[in-house]
């Protein structure tokens, strides 16, 4: 008896656990989501995109996606625990083993991002350009993500200033580029090839994957604690449904 009060209060801390990670992580896809001004965002609305880069943009999805599954185990760990429901926790063990080979898999994919980074860079360039002189300055929509994006992340096109040379908004300003490609410090007036260039403003999606390798070691830490946590809240749930089959 004593023993079973043990496992069933490990399952609620284990599970606990579980269920308060869920909750975090997808608050942070909800919100990933609603800040439509973000990167991601740009991606999104990029044409012609390498398959690889353009799914950062399901980010979100996929955050909301593995929040609700862990809240759902979680909270279906403790219901087997405290019911004593063999199904239940059967259930469990099993959702929790395929979550946990996905979280696996999910972590070495970011632990070994940072070569995958320089090639998505490599087979970006030239279609993120042409989308720039294409429709920046005509599309009003394209126009306010870039801008917001640029203003967000202190940034200037994809690469540098020149990203924007033969685009509309570069023609009909005469040679002028956004005010976000110079240093606002040192730049007076408006923006142009000589402030532009003396100013250096970095690249928009350079600073995206610079963003994504820097905190990927943190996400995978985060994973693998998880994946720790739910490792133990397997095998309490198989000696909880071995116990409570002993006893009928």
């Amino acid at each position: 008896m004593c023993c079973s009060g043990f496992l069933k209060m490990m399952m609620f801390i284990f599970n606990g656990g579980i269920f308060l990670a869920g909750a975090v992580i997808l608050g942070v896809g909800v919100w990933v989501k609603v800040d439509s001004g973000s990167l991601l965002g740009l991606v999104e609305d990029m044409d012609g995109a390498p398959s690889g880069l353009s799914q950062l943009a399901n980010v979100a999805y996929l955050l909301i996606a593995v929040g609700a599954v862990l809240l759902l185990i979680g909270f279906l760990g403790c219901c087997g625990a405290v019911k004593e429901s063999r199904c239940m926790l059967l259930t469990f063990f099993s959702i929790v083993l395929i979550i946990f080979l996905v979280e696996v898999a999910g972590a070495v994919v970011l632990l070994v991002f940072d070569g995958l980074a320089e090639d998505l860079l490599g087979q970006l360039e030239g279609e993120v350009k042409q989308s720039i002189r294409k429709q920046y300055g005509r599309t009003e929509s394209f126009t306010s993500l870039w801008n917001a994006t640029m203003e967000e992340f202190t940034c200037c096109g994809y690469k540098n200033y020149t990203d924007f040379e033969g685009s509309l908004f570069f023609n009909e300003g005469m040679d002028v580029y956004p005010q976000t490609c110079c240093n606002q410090t040192i730049t007076v007036g408006v923006c142009n090839t000589l402030e532009a260039e003396r100013s250096n403003i970095d690249g928009c999606l350079q600073k995206l994957l610079q963003l994504i390798e820097e905190n990927a070691v943190i996400i995978a830490a985060v994973i693998l604690g998880i994946a720790a946590l739910e490792i133990a809240a397997m095998v309490v749930s198989m000696v909880l449904y071995k116990q409570i089959g002993n006893k009928a």
